[in-house]
């Protein structure tokens, strides 16, 4: 099994994700592109002590940038749902 810090990137702190957050009880991470379900279930819910209810994930494919005559293409990433179950919270900020 990997490392929990190999296995969860960061989380992804947008207003599209706070409004899921408050709606739904989904907060949203960058995970890594090789992490599965079950991997990033386990990492979630020892890294912050709560319990989840399901994850969905998703691929983001990254952009074709253009520097001057240079193209170039930012890396792909996976980005994580995660449904937190009733009654469980993750404060980011601790306020």
């Amino acid at each position: 099994m990997k490392p929990l810090h190999q296995i969860i990137r960061k989380p992804l702190i947008t207003e599209k994700g706070n409004l899921l957050k408050e709606d739904s009880g989904v907060v949203t991470f960058e995970v890594a592109r090789g992490a599965n379900k079950i991997e990033i279930k386990r990492a979630i819910e020892d890294a912050f002590d709560v319990k989840v209810k399901t994850v969905n994930t998703a691929v983001v494919r990254g952009k074709v940038k253009r520097v001057g005559t240079n193209l170039g293409q930012r890396n792909n990433w996976k980005k994580a749902f995660v449904t937190l179950a009733e009654g469980n919270d993750i404060d980011f900020f601790g306020v």
